[in-house]
């Protein structure tokens, strides 16, 4: 009987597709993911289902959209109940480990919906209760930025309190390194690494990438719709620091896969490297997410190492939705009817296959929205009575977007009030109301924008 492949996941925060130079990056900043790309496949049209840390974690941990788990916004704990992704994993025979920013052990803030008891780990160890079932190796802390900043900080390993000394990625791929030298090989594994980089530094407002980024990237390219946007936002000060997170990431991915290589388990290691959402450097809110831009949802997606062969470039639309779906898929495990998502080897395998035509987003915290995004279209529609951090779900939204990607692929003219689109915001609300049934929400009332 053949084994099944090990399945390491490498996750960044708030990182942009085109931070990579696969994406066009035009800068030397990710050999390593570029090589990983070469090699394996490479998601062209790849996004989140929710644009902020928490809901995003909680979708790519459980196959359901935010709503379906009640992590609608940051600060609800996942469930204790939920099926996650490393339970059917273990299930199946694997050993499954967490490394890094988990951000779904802790429930604050007031809410409208029924979000469960109060609790708080932000700051401390997480009980093996709330780890989303992932039982056999442990280091992360909650709230990563709240327990370290760029250099120096702390994590649990399971209960135990864990200080490091440097800069956080290279500290957090220690932790994966550690794992990997005191592996087995008894059963396959699934480690799950979530690192904070490129995100921002919460209590210092900035982005903090290695000493000297400023100087090493001061010569960047950067993106048009930063440039172009009429809001100048703040990625002037920020984006050499922001793309030095980004090098650090790949020169992480480098060790990580100089180490399989090493120990003989690269052949035999599906990597999988994404981000939860991007960052539109507050050209679109006042903050980095939360917005149906594609700044904000469109993010990098490799995928490498059995079944991901060859230097493919997948063009189908993709959501992190899929992925649960997809590692359940190379793990042999059948996917559980109530798991939303199709798995990325139906389009890798090249087969005439019924692929989504859109992918659906929910939006919280600034909006309570939804959103698709089709090969042309961006459509989104907000709830105009509705607080998003307050609320998970509406019985009415009102149209506020409409992009034609083709033609403006910045996003920089809104025909969401244009009369000569009106068959086709008619269309796209027909396809996002289904979108919302399909996520077991109540269908809608959409009106057109005032």
């Amino acid at each position: 009987m053949k084994r099944k492949p090990n399945i390491l996941f490498i996750f960044s925060d708030q990182q942009r597709w085109d931070t990579v130079g696969c994406y066009g990056q035009p800068l030397d900043i990710t050999p390593n993911l570029d090589d990983l790309a070469k090699d394996g496949v490479r998601i062209e049209n790849a996004f989140t289902c929710q644009p902020v840390c928490g809901p995003a974690r909680a979708c790519l941990q459980t196959g359901k959209y935010a709503t379906e788990t009640g992590c609608y916004r940051n600060a609800i704990a996942l469930p204790l109940d939920a099926n996650t992704v490393p339970r059917y994993l273990s299930q199946a025979g694997y050993e499954v480990g967490y490394v890094g920013k988990w951000h779904l052990a802790s429930t604050g803030y007031d809410s409208n919906e029924d979000i469960g008891e109060v609790c708080n780990y932000e700051t401390t160890a997480i009980p093996p209760e709330r780890r989303g079932g992932y039982k056999d190796y442990w280091v992360a802390a909650d709230v990563l930025e709240y327990t370290s900043h760029g250099y120096d900080g702390y994590m649990f390993k399971d209960m135990e309190k864990v200080e490091f000394k440097g800069y956080r990625v290279d500290a957090t791929t220690d932790f994966v390194l550690d794992y990997l030298d005191g592996y087995t090989g008894e059963k396959p594994f699934f480690l799950f690494t979530s690192y904070i980089e490129p995100h921002h530094q919460n209590d210092r407002n900035r982005y903090e990438g290695p000493d000297g980024s400023k100087e090493r990237f001061k010569d960047y390219v950067p993106p048009k719709d930063l440039v172009s946007n009429t809001e100048k936002g703040d990625w002037e000060e920020n984006y050499p620091d922001y793309l030095g997170c980004c090098a650090s990431l790949d020169e992480n991915v480098g060790r990580i896969r100089k180490k399989l290589r090493e120990l003989g388990l690269e052949e035999d290691t599906l990597i999988i490297y994404t981000s939860d959402h991007g960052s539109h450097f507050r050209t679109r809110n006042k903050e980095y997410k939360r917005s149906c831009h594609e700044s904000a949802i469109r993010v990098p997606m490799i995928l490498n190492g059995p079944g991901f062969r060859g230097g493919k470039v997948v063009k189908e639309l993709v959501s992190l939705i899929d992925l649960p779906a997809t590692i359940l898929n190379s793990a042999g495990v059948e996917q559980p009817e109530d798991m939303q998502g199709y798995p990325i080897q139906q389009v890798v395998d090249g087969k005439e296959v019924k692929w989504q035509k859109e992918v659906f987003l929910q939006i919280s915290e600034s909006q309570l929205g939804r959103a698709i995004r089709t090969d042309k279209w961006k459509y989104c529609v907000t709830a105009p009575d509705k607080s998003g951090g307050m609320d998970s779900h509406s019985d009415t939204y009102v149209e506020t977007f409409l992009y034609d990607l083709e033609k403006d692929p910045c996003e920089l003219t809104n025909l969401v009030k244009d009369p000569a689109y009106v068959k086709v915001r008619e269309e796209l609300a027909s396809r996002l109301i289904k979108r919302m049934k399909e996520a077991k929400e109540e269908e809608p009332v959409i009106l057109p924008a005032k």
